[in-house]
């Protein structure tokens, strides 16, 4: 039994300790906003926050994550900045890979409230998106974090 707090409630899981937090995530508690992308660490499409800061829920145990607190996209209110600007700047194309850019999004922001270009770049290097979607993303961000873009008005 895996007990975890997710989305600031508490639930329970009769699964090993060893299983990943993405499956107990998806298949035990109905969070499916968390998508399987490679299962290796290496797309994002499954990030979500633990303590705030952006992880990759295929690669932690559920019963590695302990106290800690666990956001999922869900968990993310429909007016946090970057969701607005997600859908004020039509980032998505195909949408898989979007919940896990935009919580790793939200935690760049939450630690870098004012990034530049290259901050936006490297903070979101670790997720991959397979439309190419990038300078949307980009766009997005500096929105988010109240910026105006190159072309005009954020």
């Amino acid at each position: 039994m895996v007990s975890l707090s997710i989305n600031g409630k508490q639930y329970q899981a009769d699964v090993p300790p060893d299983v990943p937090l993405l499956w107990v995530l998806r298949d035990h508690l109905g969070f499916t906003g968390t998508k399987f992308g490679c299962g290796e660490g290496l797309c994002g499409a499954c990030t979500v926050h633990i303590d705030g800061k952006a992880e990759f829920s295929c690669q932690i145990a559920a019963g590695d994550v302990g106290t800690r607190k666990v956001t999922t996209v869900e968990g993310l209110p429909a007016t946090h900045p970057v969701k607005a600007a997600w859908i004020e700047e039509e980032v998505s194309q195909c949408g898989y890979c979007q919940p896990g850019q935009i919580m790793r999004a939200a935690a760049l922001l939450a630690a870098h409230p004012d990034p530049d270009d290259a901050a936006i770049d490297e903070g979101m290097d670790p997720n991959l998106c397979r439309c190419g979607t990038y300078p949307r993303i980009r766009k997005a961000i500096r929105r988010a974090a109240g910026k105006t873009s190159p072309g005009g008005a954020a």
